[in-house]
């Protein structure tokens, strides 16, 4: 039975990725966090790794902080791109195969057509620079595959869905911007996503290299937060605001659409509308509350 690490493991990628372990049953996942296993700290880490022998390592840790970002650029980058560049090197030491969370941040968000991954990044922001730094240090990696993703959401919060859910409970209004688009990504897709590049990487080769995912479609945060408040049943009017309006420490990219053929092709996945997967979250966040 070939053995699954994932970093990050109380996040809500970690989650789901243990909510849909049972689903492949050839694999072992072990999940940790940093209460297990701190990846700032190198010689930790290198012992960890002399004592567990992983097949695959999912790295789901991350400085997720937006905008708190800009105040601890120190933090982010150490977090972003340290991270990365460590288990890069535990990878190769050790013949495991690594997949790395990255961001649709690291483009700029200037195109009016969805991104490719051949791009010239351009980030806009020290989260997305400290996103960055941790690509590059996987750069020519041959044992890490890079993964792109957007806006992502679930059942495990706290994130965008839940954050206009909560909201649309307290309140009879919101102001959500309109100029900014992009797709939203469930986490569950995501993680199923992520056991399929590994069973595919079992029987075929282990394709290196940066992939985008997201969700299919395209929307505004307004958009988003519409369907979430409509969907979700909430009295909450949500009506469209600029940036300008909404002022917040760190610049997001105007224009977040990534292009996913190059996944879909290489891996043979389809991906679902982020509509239908928003109505999926909704569902299983019902049933978790009914638990």
């Amino acid at each position: 039975m070939k053995h699954v690490l994932v970093t990050g493991g109380k996040g809500q990628l970690g989650r789901n990725l243990q909510k849909i372990a049972n689903h492949y049953g050839s694999y072992h996942l072990t999940f940790v966090d940093v209460d297990k296993l701190d990846l700032t700290q190198a010689g930790e880490t290198w012992d960890y790794f002399s004592k567990h022998h992983p097949d695959y390592i999912i790295n789901c840790a991350a400085y997720t902080a937006v905008d708190k970002a800009e105040e601890q650029p120190e933090m982010a980058f150490r977090i972003n791109g340290g991270i990365p560049q460590l288990l890069g090197e535990v990878a190769q030491n050790g013949g495991i195969r690594l997949l790395h969370i990255s961001t649709d941040y690291v483009y700029d968000g200037t195109r009016s057509i969805p991104h490719l991954e051949e791009e010239n990044p351009a980030p806009v922001s020290i989260y997305a620079r400290s996103k960055l730094q941790g690509e590059k240090a996987l750069q020519g990696n041959e044992s890490a595959i890079v993964i792109r993703t957007a806006w992502l959401f679930s059942e495990y919060g706290p994130n965008f869905m839940t954050n206009m859910l909560r909201i649309g409970t307290e309140r009879k209004k919101l102001g959500v911007v309109f100029d900014q688009s992009g797709t939203p990504t469930y986490a569950g897709d995501l993680a199923d996503t992520l056991m399929r590049i590994i069973s595919f990487s079992d029987r075929e080769t282990f394709l290196h290299g940066t992939y985008n995912f997201s969700n299919e479609g395209v929307c505004s945060w307004f958009d988003f937060a519409l369907e979430v408040m409509r969907l979700g049943g909430k009295d909450c009017r949500v009506y469209p605001i600029r940036t300008r309006e909404y002022p917040l420490p760190a610049r997001r990219p105007e224009y977040g659409v990534m292009d996913k053929a190059k996944i879909k092709r290489t891996f043979g996945i389809e991906i679902p509308y982020w509509r239908d997967s928003l109505i999926t979250a909704l569902d299983n966040l019902k049933k978790n509350e009914e638990i």
